[in-house]
């Protein structure tokens, strides 16, 4: 038991030295160090908008911010002088950047998911800004699952488990917090290190098997093709491509990334009427998307793609306007002083994590 506790230990330790770099970003801002790493902008990714509803296990708990948050965000950014752009306007802000002194903010939400409409559209009405949607057809048309939640209901529900992660079928200790998050953990390296369909597919049998149904959690969660449609009419609301099976696209082939990118933009077209030039890929790690995904995206169309590379857009990425760096907003960190300092661009040149 020990080594569970000191790994939750660790994990807020980390929190912590996380929170007190970025607060030490901001001093260093505010004493006028670094003022390129700023760039022209920040494009913020989210993903659930909603109040929180405190439970147990909250392995996403990263994924999730609060409308009060969102609305101290985006005033944050007015406070500093940003424009508010859609992604389809980077283009041409950044060909014409030279000499421009104004920053800009771009906000995108990946998933789809239900509480962007509830919670998230009613603050960018507020503010009058502009957001980006991107959207897995898998999720909207219920044909594909989100392992991570349901894992984070599988294991919140049950005290162990019997799963075979390769090495034959093991029992899995779920007594306290601290053992669902490593056994999470353990899920998740699982999937990223494994066939993911095959993973995932192997998850979802635990969680029928406990009589837990993955695709109604994603009914219960994802927008569906009649509910975007509708919000896409929205004067502030853009949708983009983010896939079909919501799988990291650099362990695919070059035919399947092809297929799941152009799949993804049919979908897009039917839903508004035009083929989107903005895709999110998935997870948009270094491990999870390349720039072979980057090509394939430009060769299809889309004139911008965006990854979760942290990381603010610099002049230079009118090379590279398909592999994007964005910056999460991240549940633990809900203070609009940590945006601030996210958006600088100094945490990242600091810790030298950069787009």
């Amino acid at each position: 038991m020990g080594h569970l506790i000191s790994r939750g230990l660790r994990r807020r330790l980390k929190q912590a030295a996380i929170a007190g770099g970025l607060d030490a970003a901001l001093l260093l801002k505010s004493l006028g160090a670094m003022k390129d790493a700023a760039g022209l902008g920040a494009i913020f990714t989210l993903h659930h908008v909603r109040p929180h509803t405190p439970l147990p296990f909250e392995p996403n708990r990263h994924l999730e911010i609060s409308p009060e948050f969102l609305d101290r965000t985006i005033r944050e950014m007015k406070a500093e002088g940003r424009t508010f752009l859609t992604l389809e306007a980077l283009p041409m802000r950044i060909a014409e950047a030279r000499g421009r002194q104004q920053r800009f903010a771009a906000f995108t939400l990946d998933d789809g998911n239900r509480n962007n409409l509830e919670h998230a559209l009613p603050v960018f009405e507020r503010h009058g800004v502009p957001f980006t949607i991107f959207v897995a057809k898998g999720l909207s048309e219920r044909t594909h699952t989100m392992w991570w939640e349901t894992l984070a209901v599988l294991l919140g529900t049950h005290q162990s488990l019997v799963f075979d992660f390769g090495q034959g079928k093991e029992r899995l200790d779920l007594a306290d917090a601290d053992a669902k998050q490593l056994a999470f953990d353990r899920f998740a390296a699982f999937v990223h290190q494994h066939d993911e369909m095959q993973a995932v597919s192997a998850i979802d049998a635990l969680a029928e098997a406990h009589d837990i149904q993955p695709l109604e959690i994603v009914r219960s969660l994802v927008m569906d093709f009649r509910e975007l449609r509708s919000l896409a009419t929205h004067p502030l609301v853009s949708l983009g491509a983010h896939t079909v099976s919501h799988r990291a696209l650099a362990r695919l082939s070059t035919a399947e990334v092809a297929f799941e990118i152009r799949e993804s933009a049919g979908y897009i077209a039917a839903l508004t009427g035009v083929l989107p030039t903005t895709i999110a890929y998935p997870y948009g790690t270094r491990e999870a998307v390349s720039l072979r995904e980057g090509q394939i995206a430009a060769s299809l169309g889309f004139e911008v793609g965006v990854t979760t590379r942290p990381g603010t857009v610099m002049e230079t990425a009118a090379g590279s306007m398909t592999l994007l760096p964005r910056i999460s907003l991240n549940g633990f960190y809900q203070k609009a002083r940590y945006v601030e300092a996210l958006a600088s661009g100094i945490p990242m040149r600091m810790f030298g994590k950069t787009g």
